[in-house]
């Protein structure tokens, strides 16, 4: 496992623990001692240490070959999203817009180089890949993502843009900084992105920015359609209106920021 340098605080065995967690997902729900080794780039010995302690702490189940996941990892979870009041006043909005529009929403935060859905309202599945709560895309080639980065500071942009390695997701993903940098300062100027089967094909998206009280860029709402559904010009005419309305809603119900003590 190559790593960056860490400071003299860093406990690599807790990065590591973590890690084993996260090589469980939806298309990996269970995984052998040998295969969480190599996901994780541990030796055998070491993974076989973290399972055999995560099981004891309720985090992991085994059949005696394949471990996986217990719901106990929700915890994990449940301290941000407690805290985070973003997902409870987001969701009736979002039930609100997929019954007028019927079309699947979400709301996402930057984490990173991804975004991380924390409220999600489908419709019709219309992706290959499961989406739910926790589910995590990169940000450059998603509408989330789009707005999200286009609501940073300049510099905290240009950071991202220089370390970012996008790739061809699909045929018509844009990788290149310069042109990724574009798309970005459009979604700033027009206050919405539109991304037409650049995270998977036939898939097209369209996201408003969600501020804070401050007016920071705290989330991002989309609307998600299959392309055979809509075209790029309907998404812009039956799509954006209702989804600007809906985050503007989300936006007068959030509560003031909590300033810290």
């Amino acid at each position: 496992m190559t790593q960056e340098p860490r400071g003299p605080d860093f406990v690599q065995s807790l990065e590591r623990g973590l890690a084993v967690i996260r090589a469980f997902d939806a298309t990996r729900p269970q995984l052998t001692l040998s295969e969480v080794a190599a996901l994780t780039g541990v030796t055998r010995a070491a993974a076989r240490r973290f399972l055999l302690t995560l099981g004891e702490l309720g985090y992991v189940r085994s059949d005696g070959r394949q471990f996986s996941l217990t719901p106990r990892v929700l915890e994990l979870g449940y301290a941000y999203l407690s805290g985070l009041s973003l997902p409870a006043v987001a969701e009736p909005h979002l039930e609100t817009l997929v019954a007028e529009v019927n079309e699947s929403s979400s709301v996402s935060v930057l984490d990173g180089a991804d975004i991380v859905y924390v409220a999600r309202v489908p419709t019709a599945r219309i992706m290959t890949v499961m989406i739910s709560v926790g589910t995590r895309f990169p940000a450059y080639a998603t509408s989330m993502g789009r707005v999200l980065l286009a609501g940073l500071p300049p510099a905290d942009l240009d950071a991202f843009l220089a370390s970012a390695r996008p790739r061809r997701l699909t045929p018509h993903t844009v990788p290149e900084a310069a042109a990724l940098r574009a798309e970005i300062e459009r979604a700033r100027a027009q206050g919405w992105a539109l991304v037409d089967q650049e995270l998977e094909e036939g898939l097209r998206s369209v996201a408003a920015p969600i501020r804070d009280r401050a007016g920071r860029v705290v989330a991002a709402l989309n609307l998600s359609t299959a392309a055979s559904r809509r075209t790029a010009e309907e998404v812009r005419r039956d799509l954006v209106p209702p989804l600007l309305a809906a985050a503007a809603r989300i936006e007068r119900d959030l509560p003031p920021t909590r300033k810290r003590p």
